[in-house]
Parts: C-alpha cells; sequence; structure tokens
C-alpha cells in the first residue's frame, strides 16, 4: 500500500486520488491559521516555488483539532492562505488527525511514521516527507521549520 491508493476531498469538495500525484515528491501537513506555527505557511510556500518545477507537492490539510485554531470554512482558509501567505499549492478539506473522524490517509501516514505520541499528531504544522515510490520516508514535527526539510527533499530529488 502506498499513498496512491487513498482519495480525500480537495478545499472545493471534489475528491481527488492521490494517484494523480504519482513519480511527486510530496510534503504533506496539517495546517491552521491562527496558530503560533502559522507563519511556516510562508516557509513551505517558498519550499513550492523553490521545488515544484522538479516534481514537488505540498498537500495542505487545515485542521481544526488542536485548540480550534483553523476556525472558518474552507474560502475563508484558502482566501487567509492567499492573502497573508500568497499560497499556491494545494488544499484540502478541514479534516481530522487524530481520534474516531481520523480520515484514511492521516490513519495511515501515522502507523508508516510514528511520532513521539506514537500513532499521534501532536500539534499543527506536522509534515510527512513522501518520495517518489509514495512511501512515507520522513516525518517531522510543528517545531521544525519548513527551511529544515529543504536538505530531505534535496535528496529526494
Amino acid at each position: 500500500m502506498t499513498i496512491y491508493d487513498f482519495k480525500v476531498k480537495d478545499n472545493k469538495g471534489k475528491e481527488i486520488s492521490l494517484e494523480i500525484y504519482k513519480g511527486k515528491i510530496l510534503l504533506i501537513v496539517n495546517t491552521a491559521t491562527r496558530c503560533g506555527f502559522t507563519p511556516q505557511y510562508s516557509g513551505l510556500q517558498d519550499l513550492y516555488e523553490k521545488y515544484q518545477k522538479d516534481g514537488f507537492e505540498i498537500l495542505d490539510f487545515p485542521c481544526n483539532q488542536f485548540g480550534h485554531q483553523a476556525p472558518g470554512n474552507a474560502e475563508e482558509i484558502a482566501s487567509f492562505c492567499d492573502i497573508k501567505f500568497g499560497i499556491k499549492f494545494k488544499q484540502f478539506e478541514k479534516i481530522d488527525v487524530n481520534g474516531e473522524n481520523t480520515i484514511p490517509l492521516y490513519k495511515y501516514l501515522k502507523e508508516q511514521k510514528k511520532g513521539k505520541l506514537g500513532n499521534k499528531i501532536k500539534w499543527n504544522f506536522t509534515k510527512f516527507l513522501i518520495n517518489r515510490n509514495g512511501e512515507v520516508v520522513a516525518r517531522f514535527a510543528p517545531t521544525t521549520k519548513p527551511e529544515k526539510i529543504d536538505k530531505y527533499i534535496k535528496e529526494l530529488l
């Protein structure tokens, strides 16, 4: 099994097969617009601009589970990200990453790379790096700034 076996909904409610990302390097991130880590959007956008032409994509999954720091609907979140950070990478619907409503993709990601809390996501801006074969190769804590992930992306390119 790889991440290509999963389907998710984009921020407009359209079902997307992750198979469309086959052969690309992915960074999957659960985000929030009112978090202390929200400025990481800027670093994420920088990585996207730097490597997108080489087959790198960022998949942004807003999550309101941690301190209710992702309020608003999909349109409001997208607007905030565009105006404040100029985000150009793909945003998906707001999801749960822990608990009984965790989407299957996140269940899989957490099984592949456990964190300090085992199979739980600790907070907003936990990042998973996926290689071109759809395999989870690394997990980064919310405190890991996007620029620190640059060298790992380069290695996969």
